[in-house]
């Protein structure tokens, strides 16, 4: 990634979606590559105020921050704005003698010291998305006998397989990620189909009614709550 670009992206097929922020290029290729062999999707993005505005547009599920490249002021102010902190994890990177800024700054999920080591990023990344999810140790999304596993891209009803598009799995995998929140319409479009999607907010309807029609089809299932004026939740297992 040149000096000049704002975003960086990997596109691995991971459902989970990684911001490093602030990071140089050459660490942000090193750790986005071991990310993505460790099945995530990864955007590297520089630090600055246009930074800041794409990122709270469609928060990532994970934000790896690096605390070196930056002033306090600019990660308090991100980690801070309403409801971001409710939907995503931080990770701080930084050096030991900066430790301190932990203790006056916003609540991060946990922390690496530099010089990052890729795999052990990756392994504080893992731990931060179980501490957020549903997501037991064997990767898997459980919801009564509603279960996805995500290692293997798999859905199943009781035991049964569900077939659904990429698009209605990545809506199912965040709602049920995040059990019992309440997403708009436009913040489930940020964050399943992506800041840059022009599409109109009929598109969640549609697939949350085709989602529907196909987790919820014996008497009784109810998983996915409509939000009168204001959106959808995935009910709390």
């Amino acid at each position: 990634m040149s000096h000049s670009a704002a975003v960086g992206r990997i596109e691995g097929t991971g459902v989970y979606r990684i911001v490093l922020l602030g990071f140089s290029d050459a660490e942000a290729r090193l750790l986005g590559a071991a990310l993505d062999q460790a099945d995530y999707r990864v955007q590297y993005v520089q630090a600055g105020e246009a930074s800041v505005e794409r990122i709270l547009q469609a928060p990532p599920d994970i934000l790896v921050i690096d605390y070196t490249a930056m002033p306090p002021d600019y990660a308090r102010r991100l980690l801070s704005e309403q409801g971001f902190a409710e939907h995503t994890g931080a990770i701080a990177a930084l050096r030991e003698d900066q430790l301190r800024r932990l203790e006056n700054g916003p609540l991060v999920d946990d922390f690496v010291l530099k010089p990052v080591q890729p795999s052990e990023l990756v392994t504080r990344v893992r731990l931060a998305l179980r501490r957020r999810t549903n997501v037991d140790a064997q990767n898997v999304l459980h919801c009564g006998d509603l279960v996805i596993d995500l290692a293997n891209y798999k859905v199943t009803l009781a035991g049964v397989p569900i077939d659904l598009t990429y698009k209605e799995y990545e809506l199912l995998r965040f709602l049920m990620s995040n059990p019992a929140k309440v997403f708009t319409r436009e913040q489930l479009l940020n964050r399943v189909w992506g800041y840059d999607y022009f599409g109109g907010a009929r598109t969640v309807d549609v697939h949350i009614r085709r989602l529907r029609s196909k987790i919820e089809r014996r008497p009784g299932d109810r998983f996915i709550d409509t939000v009168r004026n204001v959106g959808y939740r995935f009910r709390e297992c």
